[in-house]
């Protein structure tokens, strides 16, 4: 018995040792709970075991023991692609795109692990050969022993428990980042793979007990409808937007005039400018009633109570204007070079220029990076964008064109299928379309592919996404459409990169290794894409009255820290630098005079922004980003909770704070204010997770619309 015990025991500090190495490096971290865990669990499983009999307790041994190895190495191979952990939520919903999107990327991925696999599969095999050669005996049951290993688990699990107790007693990060503020990197980096294992099963097990009480309760309200409230039908694939504006919800949009010209150029602020809150009018009783549990009545009162932005002198500049809103794959600032991709250079140096913009990198990398762009909100663990497919969505961009009779689109050039963008991007209001079906039937979806010459390879090209979706709208009247591009995507080689191999010869005098040119050349695609939309806007007379806006899902996290600092030509070590991207958003009329902001900002900022210069009336607390051109303080935060603001870079993990001074040396925040300033901004980036969190799994947007008094 203890001879099992401790075999399981050692095979998971094991383990845990070389999943740390391979991912963390000799990074110290905090031992007590991983080996709480590891102890209880190898319990549990001798226990199993021992109870087994005949020819079944060889055989759940090897499945316990072949099953510990093949998780690690898994977790292995997705933290080193992923730079995030595996959840449950990966495997279950994400593994069949894995296996048929980024097999490339898995197979190059366990490539660069193997000599840690081969570290992980030794033991089990020499274990094996134990067991084969009967070296080494199974125990069998004996009441005794039996009672002492569970009396060890009991032990080892009170201890875990004493352990977070005395977490949350002393107000710990460890307690915070396990519970609260679950964050699977932050866990696995320093306590463990195992602990976080098992944080998140608990969460999905709750997760999976709570979505069969939400299904059973609409099944039951289905069978018995409220007396004068219409039960909701299934939704469309993509569902036509509504015709007729949402009174109160935005300006009356610019009409023609009677000749028939196009809505004129924006103009100038008027001279008297009085500002005015970004709310909408809330019944606060009703929001509050409306509350039947903890997170609903904490995100009313945190929206009853927190102050809004107000409008400013670029309110309403874009007001009828067409807009074309890119979330670029993979897309870094060190791709762009004026002579390489000039379009790129150019937008990014002229209309409205961010040198303080950050694009952080979320759980779920690209689905995440869509969800913040176009939601405004934090993403809550992995696969937000998905969770959110069943909610209501209103306040998107999409949502408020759609209310002005805008047929809001949106393109793709992969799978319709792939992270189930044909469910999540319609319930946001797009009529959706991708270059290929994914594994959809073509007879119910089929009317949602666009055809495309590259849609076979991989990735395909933004350039010829842009010829083939183009037409559909560059000459309507008027226009939304987004794009999620592709041709950025990794790996960054000329062999299994077809557009870094497509655009091989335009790189090939630059003095950097393979890496660093593929992944400029994969980029020149992006660049002709762009050049593509101003020539199709300027051909169509469209070009004065569009803006253009893109930002990066996320930074190229495919590369190694050396790969990517030779990319940079210089050291991402300070601050957040890793995260420093570039914004675009451009109208022709600001090209002669760029405007410049300094403000810290990033991706969760781009919605309200833009709500704010198209002049629709929207609310500013309802979002998790604020519009940049407020005057509220810059708030820039990372998935770790770390934050940059006008005054201070934090950075949580280390505790490390780099005070900001001004462009006279002096201190933006006086060292006497420092201790109250840092605690202030950190409850406030608690806030704006916890409410986006709250937001997305109580679907309170929906409660929200109830509560708005509308004229």
């Amino acid at each position: 018995m203890l001879a099992l015990w401790l075999v399981l025991s050692g095979l998971f500090l094991y383990l845990e040792c070389i999943y740390h190495i391979s991912g963390f490096g000799f990074k110290l971290v905090n031992p007590l709970f991983t080996i709480f865990v590891i102890m209880a669990w190898a319990a549990v499983e001798t226990m199993l075991v021992m109870v087994a009999k005949g020819r079944g307790k060889k055989i759940l041994f090897q499945i316990f023991l072949w099953w510990s190895i093949f998780w690690t190495v898994a977790q292995t191979t997705y933290l080193h692609i992923f730079k995030q952990p595996m959840l449950w939520e990966a495997v279950f919903r994400g593994g069949q795109d894995a296996l048929t999107n980024y097999w490339r990327e898995a197979l190059t991925g366990f490539m660069e692990v193997s000599p840690y696999v081969i570290a992980m599969v030794v033991p089990g095999i020499i274990i094996c050969v134990l067991l084969h050669k009967k070296k080494w005996k199974l125990p069998e049951f004996k009441v005794l022993s039996f009672m002492r290993v569970l009396l060890t688990l009991v032990v080892f699990v009170s201890s875990s428990f004493v352990f977070m107790a005395v977490g949350k007693a002393t107000d710990s990060d460890y307690y915070e980042n396990y519970t609260d503020f679950f964050d699977p990197l932050t866990v696995a980096e320093d306590m463990g793979v195992h602990p976080m294992l098992q944080r998140d099963t608990v969460l999905s097990v709750k997760q999976a007990v709570e979505n069969a009480a939400y299904k059973s309760k609409k099944k039951q309200q289905a069978k018995n409808p409220t007396p004068g409230v219409p039960t909701p039908g299934p939704a469309a694939p993509s569902p036509t937007p509504q015709a007729t504006a949402d009174p109160g919800t935005e300006h009356a949009e610019g009409e023609p005039t009677e000749t028939g010209e196009p809505v004129p150029q924006a103009s100038p602020t008027p001279e008297v400018f009085v500002p005015s809150p970004n709310v909408f009018a809330l019944d606060q009783e009703t929001l509050l009633s409306l509350a039947d549990n903890k997170k609903q009545n904490w995100l009313a009162e945190y929206i009853i109570n927190d102050p809004p932005t107000m409008t400013n002198e670029y309110t309403g500049i874009f007001e009828g204007y067409n807009l074309i809103f890119l979330t670029a794959e993979g897309f870094s600032p060190y791709a762009v070079r004026e002579d390489k991709t000039p379009t790129l250079y150019h937008l990014i140096h002229t209309g409205f220029v961010f040198n303080n913009y950050y694009v952080p990198l979320w759980q779920t990398s690209t689905s995440d990076g869509e969800y913040v762009n176009n939601t405004g909100l934090i993403p809550d663990g992995q696969f937000s964008m998905r969770k959110s497919a069943s909610n209501a969505m209103p306040y998107t961009m999409a949502g408020f064109f759609n209310r002005t009779g805008i047929q809001s689109r949106a393109y793709h050039n992969n799978s319709l299928s792939y992270y189930d963008r044909h469910v999540t991007h319609p319930n946001l209001g797009y009529l959706f379309k991708a270059c290929n079906l994914g594994d959809l039937d073509e007879a119910q979806y089929g009317q949602y592919v666009f055809e495309m010459e590259t849609s076979k390879r991989w990735p395909a090209s933004d350039y010829q996404m842009m010829i083939s979706t183009m037409p559909e709208y560059v000459n309507d009247e008027r226009f939304y459409t987004y794009y999620m591009t592709v041709s950025g995507h990794m790996n960054y080689n000329f062999k299994g990169n077809s557009m870094s191999a497509l655009n091989k010869d335009a790189v090939a005098d630059l003095d950097m290794s393979e890496n660093a040119r593929a992944y400029i050349a994969c980029h020149i695609e992006l660049d002709k894409a762009l050049e593509y939309i101003l020539e199709q806007l300027k051909e169509a007379g469209q070009l004065e009255k569009t803006v253009i806006v893109m930002s990066a899902d996320h930074y190229p996290y495919a590369m190694t820290s050396e790969q990517y600092e030779e990319l940079a030509g210089k050291s991402l070590s300070g601050g957040k630098d890793l995260f420093r991207n570039n914004l675009i958003l451009w109208n022709v009329q600001f090209e002669e005079n760029p405007v410049v902001i300094d403000k810290p900002c990033c991706s969760v900022d781009i919605l309200p922004t833009l709500l704010n210069l198209f002049g629709f009336e929207f609310d500013s607390r309802m979002y998790a980003g604020r519009d940049i051109f407020s005057t509220d303080e810059g708030l820039v935060i990372f998935n770790d909770r770390s934050f940059v603001t006008d005054g201070v870079i934090y950075n949580r993990k280390t505790k490390e704070t780099i005070w900001l001074k001004d462009g006279e040396g002096n201190l933006i925040v006086p060292q006497d204010q420092q201790e109250a300033y840092l605690a202030q901004k950190q409850q406030l980036v608690k806030d704006r997770y916890q409410f986006s969190a709250y937001i997305l799994q109580e679907n309170y947007y929906q409660d929200v619309e109830e509560a708005r008094i509308r004229e």
